[in-house]
């Protein structure tokens, strides 16, 4: 199962490698040229090193699912994905434009300027939102321009496309984004609130038109946290020529409420082309942040209540379960394996919206350093995830159906009892361990799981053989 090393003049899928234009640090850019008629593309690769985050893993996979289902003149066009089995891709369109990046060099910016390139993300952020996906990292180096002047948003490993299985949120606790441009509700675990992204155009203008940030750059979730009840320092007292119309903008999109924002990104672009015809509030004249005790009853108050939910409605719940299947392929004999997809199979039979994950949990040692790669060098993260693939195929789900997920912990139980709790499972399948020393000396991992799940689990045992 080894994986492709790119270099120029590597050919995968019939594109060649021409050269590396950018190494980050979750992802590799390369120009690459289709053998077929000579067209040049981008191709995008995960950084997989030793010892990587596996939420690169993860929000590669997002990016694998999320970026085909998208068109329109605001995203890069999709060309092909490739497989984590041998080399996982991305092929792209090749946008001609630049990033909005290099503009960091001519802060602070006129407000015309502001207002003319908040209005065009705020284009590229609806279009998003009207094909149900929030970005949830709108930033400098994520916004790019085509020669003909539209904004494109790239980089969805972090985003939430709503008909999509999210799993950011259903394999990691805490948040995750750009800190400097994270709103209150994603800081708190909220990721399907589509006024997130004006949020980060609100935190991006501020930017650009003051030459600071509103919040500082926190690496601590503490610090991200106070963003929950400080508000910024109002625009005009930083630089007191930006006008009450692009302050009262600016401060509308940076409220903690979501509801208080925009309604849409649409009305947002609006207000940022018809400054005239917008009405002003106390926002515009403010010209210090809130006192000490209207930030302390801010701080006081639930978090949870600052943040407006969207209602979820309960109807058809009991027909849309989500099934966990807990897969251990070193030791559980193929005959096992062939039972457990027999029960899901019967399962998913009974209720069409169900949803499937399969699970696969990597043993962390308690006391010595764990490696990511396997005795051959590669990656477990990534190996994993193309045998639970393996392991799933037979039973012909559909695209959204079935997703898999690698948990490392040092207790296999407790991880698959926290993924259960976390992400609402209905449903447990499981094998039961073959009869051995060490299982009556350690325990049983299902028994475990039956007795502590906050669901039902069924426990497979491999049929004895006649």
């Amino acid at each position: 199962m080894a994986k492709e090393k790119l270099k120029p003049g590597t050919v995968l899928d019939g594109f060649r490698v021409e050269e590396l234009m950018h190494a980050g640090g979750m992802a590799f850019l390369w120009k690459v040229t289709r053998e077929s008629d000579g067209a040049d593309f981008l191709m995008k690769t995960p950084v997989l090193y030793e010892g990587e985050d596996p939420a690169v893993i993860v929000g590669f996979e997002m990016e694998q699912m999320i970026m085909p289902r998208l068109s329109g003149p605001h995203v890069p066009g999709f060309i092909a994905n490739g497989d984590f089995a041998r080399q996982p891709y991305i092929v792209m369109e090749r946008l001609g434009g630049d990033s909005l990046f290099p503009k960091l060099k001519e802060l602070p910016m006129a407000p015309a300027d502001v207002a003319g390139l908040g209005a065009k993300i705020a284009d590229a952020a609806e279009s998003l939102h009207r094909q149900r996906v929030v970005h949830l990292d709108i930033k400098p180096s994520n916004v790019m321009f085509r020669t003909t002047g539209e904004a494109v948003l790239i980089d969805y490993g972090l985003s939430r496309h709503l008909d999509l299985p999210d799993l950011m949120a259903e394999e990691f606790r805490l948040p995750y984004g750009s800190a400097p441009y994270m709103a209150p509700e994603q800081v708190l675990g909220i990721r399907h609130d589509p006024r997130s992204d004006l949020f980060a155009i609100g935190v991006l203008m501020y930017f650009f038109a003051t030459g600071q940030r509103p919040f500082g750059d926190p690496q601590h979730l503490r610090g991200l946290k106070k963003r929950v009840w400080w508000d910024p320092v109002p625009p005009r007292a930083i630089k007191p020529g930006i006008p009450e119309w692009l302050q009262e903008i600016i401060m509308r999109c940076l409220e903690v409420r979501s509801s208080q924002r925009h309604a849409t990104a649409a009305q947002l672009a609006h207000d940022l082309r018809n400054p005239d015809q917008m009405p002003l509030t106390a926002r515009a004249q403010r010209i210090k942040r809130s006192g000490f005790f209207a930030t302390l009853k801010r701080k006081g108050e639930l978090l949870e209540s600052l943040i407006d939910r969207p209602p979820m409605s309960t109807a058809g719940l009991a027909d849309a379960p989500i099934v966990a299947v807990a897969i251990d392929q070193d030791t559980a004999p193929p005959e096992l394996q062939q039972s457990m997809r027999e029960t899901v199979a019967r399962i998913v039979r009974r209720s069409a919206q169900s949803r499937v994950a399969c699970l696969n949990v990597i043993k962390l040692s308690r006391i010595a350093l764990d490696s990511s790669v396997d005795e051959h060098g590669e990656n477990k993260h990534i190996n994993r995830i193309v045998a639970l693939k393996d392991w799933a195929r037979p039973l012909e789900l559909p695209d959204g159906q079935v997703t898999f997920h690698v948990l490392e912990a040092v207790d296999v139980a407790d991880a698959l009892l926290d993924y259960a709790q976390s992400n609402n499972v209905d449903h447990i399948v499981m094998g039961a361990r073959q009869n051995s020393v060490m299982r009556k000396l350690l325990g049983s991992v299902a028994g475990k799981v039956a007795s502590e799940a906050p669901c039902t689990v069924t426990v497979v045992r491999q049929r004895e053989s006649s």
